[in-house]
């Protein structure tokens, strides 16, 4: 499956009212594997940025002077993202924007060009209900290192989406089969084993301080509870398997 994390940076917020895109960023994962196959754009809008958006991204007039204008980008952007499926963190925005860009040249919808599309912000309110789910908030709740990113960047953040992307959708077991699954390549699975049942384990019987101790915290659960804790109802289970042995 051929996916593309793509974000956007605009003049402003407002497509309908004449805010255009002045970057664009792309970056491909084939089978959940970021390839490097990415596309990168700055483009010149043909007018100033709003000074509240020029804070965020810091691309002056004068740094897009010099750069392609849309419709020379269009056709390109058009094949990359042709068939794929597109992942963006909240994908009305930047799809208003494509549309609306595409639309000046005559071009179909950008739905129509691809194979679909994943908003990450959906998704992310979803599994985590109540909280910040900004880029930067789901970095820091996946432990996904952006201290790089002082502006935003379209290409910086579709390659920090594309590493939350494949955090959220991953879950702790399929990264433990996957390691597995890479230490089993690299020749290790073949490793010789060792049985247990020949080494001499030495086992260590609580003293009577621990046990009183450990005694002591379970007065203190039980009381918490106002009853008997699971763990004295466990232990007692356990002692007739005990007895019997």
């Amino acid at each position: 499956m051929r996916q593309l994390i793509l974000d956007t940076e605009t003049t402003g917020l407002n497509a309908r009212t004449g805010d255009r895109i002045i970057e664009i960023g792309c970056v491909e994962l084939v089978n959940r594997r970021l390839t490097g196959n990415n596309l990168h754009f700055y483009v010149n809008p043909e007018r100033d940025s709003d000074p509240g958006a020029l804070a965020v991204h810091g691309l002056t007039t004068e740094f897009l002077s010099n750069k392609p204008k849309f419709a020379e980008i269009a056709a390109e952007l058009r094949d990359f993202i042709s068939g794929a499926e597109l992942i963006i963190h909240n994908a009305p925005f930047d799809i208003g924007f494509l549309d609306m860009e595409f639309a000046l040249l005559g071009l179909p919808k950008t739905t129509e060009m691809c194979a679909g599309v994943i908003d990450t912000l959906v998704n992310a309110k979803q599994m985590f209900p109540g909280k910040r789910n900004s880029l930067d908030a789901l970095c820091d709740r996946f432990g996904i290192s952006n201290a790089h990113r002082t502006l935003h960047g379209a290409l910086l953040d579709s390659e920090l989406l594309a590493e939350v992307y494949l955090a959220m959708t991953r879950g702790q077991e399929s990264l433990v089969i996957d390691m597995l699954g890479e230490t089993q390549s690299e020749g290790l699975g073949d490793a010789p084993r060792i049985s247990l049942d020949d080494l001499d384990l030495p086992v260590l019987v609580a003293t009577a301080d621990e046990l009183a101790a450990h005694e002591a915290v379970l007065n203190d659960l039980d009381k918490a509870v106002k009853g008997t804790s699971v763990w004295r109802i466990e232990a007692a289970e356990a002692e007739p398997d005990a007895v019997a042995a």
